[in-house]
């Protein structure tokens, strides 16, 4: 099914009257998201730097500066250090304020991105160590606008969205410098160009009813390639993120999300469960057999099959353990999300990360965070298979994939409002699962457990 298909029956359904009062949640998920920290570019912390001469009229700049290093003192292909930093520039409109427009606003952020990339020349691991990392380029980002009905009951977006910021995610993640704990493995490895999620978004719509106070329904279209076919990295291709591709087969989440104890104000514990899932309607190659029916792993087998779409479904169970009872952005939350996709056609078939995020339990350090979390990304049972038809060929030597895991922890210091620093740790088991893969640029190469050390600074201006 076409992009410009599933678009059109979004529009068609769209509710055009409200539904039953929505009380304020203690987390808006309505609102633009920074994606550098999870905080609204509407409501954000900043160091009051930027000039926002045009605020009351309706339209809020905002900037936002990510600089890290990183190093692996020990594991993966070299040990090595690098410098990466991410510039996120972004513009929101009140078209209500400007023009008279009803509950409609609109969004714009693009990404000046520079330095290396420790996972992609180092570790070759499936968690990338950092949320940041990309090829370096000046791209835009997200491009949308947004029409509310009701006191937010009803919410339709469309333009270049991303989906990391509304599906498969949980706040309890937001102190965490490693990629995968923001877009799981599972989807940026799996998903054409890394799905809908940094450096690239895709053109698409989303639809959220606020069904009752603690149920939500969330459902989006995107453009299921946002770099296009091809066999070089995805940045490439779309090197500033303006390719608006919409002739690409789709591909579509679903999400229904049950929160309890959820009001501002509320003393009692808050909750969250999401269960979720996403359909991708093109093809996909098989991760073991070549269309002639022989395994890949003999040479002359270059071409894989193809296999007619793809799919995933997904869990997301977050809990408040404690809080202050004057507060209800201070505490200790837990979250564990698990996913599964078919092993036929995806490197990775079962994904599952837990964690937990102290926020503020000393009175004289309120925004202050720590976090600790760990990640399990399996290799498929296909993908296992190739390995052992390539062990058949070159000897019993030859290494056979099984999983990726992740340690994690990080504390993030306020130095003042707007401005962090995040010492953090992550210990990955058996990156790439073990391996590289046999038919890469470094086939079968044994990866060693990684450690990784790294300082990132985050200044919103």
């Amino acid at each position: 099914m076409k992009l410009k298909v599933l678009v059109a029956l979004v529009l068609l359904l769209s509710p055009s009257v409200a539904v039953s009062a929505q009380e304020d949640k203690k987390i808006d998920d309505d609102k633009p998201a920074d994606p550098d920290t999870g905080e609204s570019t509407v409501e954000e912390t900043t160091l009051e730097l930027l000039p926002n001469p045009f605020e009351k009229a309706g339209v809020k700049f905002a900037a936002t500066y990510i600089g890290e290093t990183l190093g692996n003192v020990s594991g993966g292909l070299q040990q090595s250090a690098i410098y990466e930093g991410r510039l996120n520039l972004a513009v929101d409109a009140d078209l209500q304020k400007l023009f008279g427009l009803q509950q409609l606003t609109f969004h714009g952020n693009m990404f000046q991105i520079h330095g290396g990339g420790l996972s992609r020349e180092n570790l070759q691991n499936f968690m990338v160590v950092s949320g940041i990392e990309a090829l370096p380029s000046t791209r835009l980002y997200e491009l949308w606008f947004e029409q509310k009905w009701g006191k937010d009951q009803v919410s339709l977006k469309a333009g270049q969205l991303a989906a990391d910021s509304e599906f498969f995610n949980t706040q309890y993640t937001n102190v965490f410098t490693n990629a995968s704990l923001g877009w799981p493995a599972i989807t940026s490895v799996n998903l054409p160009s890394g799905g809908p999620s940094p450096p690239l978004a895709a053109l698409g719509a989303r639809l959220r009813v606020n069904v009752t106070e603690n149920i939500t329904l969330l459902g989006a279209v995107f453009d299921g390639d946002a770099a296009g076919p091809g066999f070089d990295d995805p940045q490439q291709r779309n090197p500033n993120g303006t390719n608006f591709r919409i002739n690409d087969p789709a591909l579509v989440f679903g999400e229904v999300q049950y929160a309890w104890n959820n009001k501002k104000g509320d003393p009692r514990l808050s909750g969250t469960l999401k269960l979720g899932g996403f359909r991708h309607f093109g093809d996909f190659p098989d991760d073991r057999f070549a269309v002639n029916g022989g395994t890949l792993a003999n040479t002359s087998n270059g071409v894989p099959a193809d296999i007619a779409g793809n799919y995933g479904l997904y869990g997301v169970l977050e809990q408040e353990l404690y809080h202050p009872p004057d507060s209800d952005d201070r505490g200790v939350g837990v979250f564990v999300r698990a996913s599964t996709s078919p092993s036929d056609r995806n490197l990775i078939d079962l994904y599952v990360d837990a964690g937990m995020q102290i926020t503020g339990l000393n009175d004289q350090r309120q925004h202050d965070k720590f976090g600790i979390a760990i990640g399990y990304a399996r290799v498929s049972s296909r993908a296992r298979e190739l390995d052992a038809d390539v062990r058949q060929i070159n000897g019993a030597d030859w290494p056979i994939r099984s999983s990726e895991k992740l340690l994690t922890a990080v504390y993030q210091f306020e130095i003042r409002s707007g401005w962090t620093l995040q010492p953090n740790f992550q210990y990955i088991v058996h990156p790439g699962g073990g391996a590289s893969n046999p038919l890469g640029a470094t086939p079968g190469r044994l990866l060693k457990d990684a450690a990784v050390f790294g300082l990132r600074t985050t200044v919103k201006f």
